[in-house]
């Protein structure tokens, strides 16, 4: 199982995608808002969402998780 991990704080702006759609490695998961300026966070892997830890809203810190990936 694969984690994807907020790459700094900031708060979930947008989810991308949802439990059990296929992903590819380096597709854009979520949109996050930091310091006012947008980031993406990237899938870390080929597979399927496992499980989605956040909601849109919510504020993360640097390392937290975010996703689960099954290859």
């Amino acid at each position: 199982m694969e984690e994807v991990r907020a790459p700094m704080s900031g708060n979930v702006w947008k989810i991308e995608c949802a439990e059990g759609d296929s992903v590819s490695l380096d597709d854009a998961v979520i949109v996050m808002e930091v310091m006012k300026m947008e980031a993406e966070v990237f899938a870390t892997a080929d597979g399927t969402i496992a499980e989605i830890k956040v909601k849109e809203g919510q504020a993360v810190e640097e390392g937290d998780l975010l996703m689960t990936i099954n290859p």
